[in-house]
């Protein structure tokens, strides 16, 4: 029960990233950039040395810059900590008992919310339940949701498909997220990309928004 001990491992290389159903491109006018649960908690999991897990924060580094330099929403998950067993429900028979109290909670900080960012109190795998955040697309006219974050095929895979199934068009960044192996990485780029979502690349979803944004060192 709990986390698992995430091993080092290198991402997907974009040229093995699945083919798409569906040719949808980001447009920064209709666009929400998701970051998903990247909190020390969850990232702690990971070896610190593995390439998938640098890329992911890199990227999704890139990603958060050039969204918030061009008005489109950035919005973080996280999860609470010391969570009541009502409120954790059956994650618990799961994961066990969660985030513990400590500050654990924090978004990490390199990608550590700005002014202007929404940071939402998530619950559940999936990112619309009891967030909020349907709400947020709705009232702002948006009607995608760029995906990125830890784990690929636990949060973020279902937060993208219950954004496909309210027509809100998905995008997972296939090396802006980190998961526990590379095959379950793959696993999730696959299910999306055949299912409910475009799977995409940081430099691909950089050019639709137009940015100029240049890869940060090491990356």
């Amino acid at each position: 029960m709990g986390l698992p001990t995430i091993a080092a491992y290198d991402g997907p290389a974009p040229h093995e990233y699945p083919g798409n159903r569906v040719g949808w491109h980001v447009d920064p006018a209709r666009a929400v950039l998701l970051v998903h649960d990247m909190q020390r908690y969850f990232v702690d999991a990971f070896d610190p040395s593995s390439p998938a897990l640098r890329d992911a924060v890199d990227n999704i580094a890139r990603l958060t810059g050039a969204a918030r330099e061009l008005g489109v929403p950035v919005v973080l998950t996280t999860q609470p900590p010391a969570q009541q067993p009502a409120d954790r429900g059956l994650l618990t028979d799961f994961w066990g008992p969660g985030i513990p109290a400590g500050g654990s909670d924090a978004v990490i900080d390199e990608l550590a919310p700005q002014p202007g960012d929404t940071v939402v109190t998530k619950w559940r795998y999936d990112a619309f339940v009891r967030t909020g955040l349907r709400d947020l697309l709705r009232t702002q006219g948006r009607d995608q949701l760029v995906v990125t974050g830890i784990y690929a095929h636990i949060g973020c895979l279902v937060t993208a498909c219950d954004a496909f199934m309210h027509d809100v068009q998905p995008f997972l960044v296939g090396d802006a997220v980190a998961d526990f192996s590379l095959a379950h990485h793959r696993q999730a780029l696959d299910w999306a990309a055949g299912r409910c979502a475009a799977v995409v690349t940081t430099d691909d979803v950089l050019t639709h928004l137009g940015a100029r944004v240049p890869a940060v060192a090491g990356a």
